[in-house]
């Protein structure tokens, strides 16, 4: 079965070291190798700026990163086809991998709308406001003040509609997520699990899914542990929890899978890079129906996308 995933930091690990190929480089848990043996068919590649990057420096970093995605990911794979447009998602063979970017963070683009009209003309086609913390748009999740967004951020959201882009609220404080909620037409979050079953501060509470549901996003799946199951070691049971919770709250056909892959140092068990997603996938098909399965694994992500 085919599979999408809506969030992974390969970008990050390309950047901190030019020597590592996209094309099968082991300590890439995403890599082409890994995403034809994993049979991914769409994998969302984050744009993330660290912290500790001088401002003046942070919108080059996103370019430098934009421009991997383009020479390596892209460029040197005839069968990896870079999602420019929604409908190309629905254009791509069976042979194909749709590879599209996302910015986790408006840091890169500080208050300059201009340079985030360049982005989505380079291909970015998710938003998230924040990465843990605060910046001119909005406070994340890792801010004490916990404040919502700004009259820029209230900007970057009106952008994201008017371009069809997702709102990506994953790292977002409670209070920024809600005003998000109120204004964006095209709200997702890429990699964020269940706080009903693990009350890590990255999970959503119920009131947030259905709030997601309800306005047709989606919300990913994540990978790590500490938001699994709040300790170190996971496996895909635990993991199955939280789609089965959000499935009983009204998340059946919006729930995705979203792994954070390349962004994480532990991994739920057997689900350690994009090449083990059939284990996954077999785990789900013993507990739900197929055509709930496919759902969650890529046609939930097509019923969702912004129109």
């Amino acid at each position: 079965m085919k599979v999408f995933d809506l969030h992974c930091d390969a970008l990050l690990k390309l950047h901190d070291d030019r020597k590592r190929s996209f094309t099968n480089h082991p300590a890439l848990d995403v890599n082409l190798e890994r995403l034809k043996e994993g049979n991914v068919s769409l994998q969302v590649f984050a744009i993330f700026v660290e912290p500790e990057i001088p401002s003046d420096e942070k919108f080059q970093t996103a370019l430098e990163q934009i421009d991997l995605f383009h020479r390596e990911v892209v460029g040197k794979h005839d069968k990896v086809k870079k999602i420019s447009q929604w409908n190309d998602i629905h254009q791509l063979k069976e042979d194909e991998i749709g590879a599209m970017l996302s910015l986790e963070g408006a840091d890169a683009f500080g208050n300059d709308l201009t340079k985030l009209r360049t982005l989505y003309q380079l291909g970015v086609k998710s938003v998230g406001l924040t990465w843990n913390n605060a910046n001119l748009c909005a406070d994340g999740l890792g801010e004490p003040r916990a404040g919502g967004l700004t009259e820029l951020g209230f900007e970057v959201v009106a952008l994201n509609n008017e371009h069809k882009v997702w709102t990506d609220v994953s790292h977002l404080s409670i209070r920024s997520f809600w005003d998000v909620l109120e204004t964006a037409k095209y709200p997702i979050a890429s990699h964020s699990n269940s706080k009903a079953i693990c009350s890590h501060r990255r999970n959503l509470d119920d009131e947030q899914a259905k709030a997601i549901f309800r306005k047709n996003g989606l919300m990913g799946m994540v990978y790590s542990p500490p938001f699994v199951n709040n300790t170190e070691v996971a496996t895909t049971d635990d993991l199955i929890k939280h789609i089965d919770h959000l499935c009983s709250i009204g998340g059946v056909e919006h729930i995705a899978l979203g792994s954070d892959f390349d962004g994480v140092s532990t991994f739920v068990k057997d689900l350690d890079h994009s090449g083990k997603y059939q284990i996954l996938i077999e785990e789900l098909l013993k507990r739900f129906k197929e055509e709930e399965v496919r759902g969650f694994a890529y046609k939930n992500v097509l019923n969702c996308l912004p129109k």
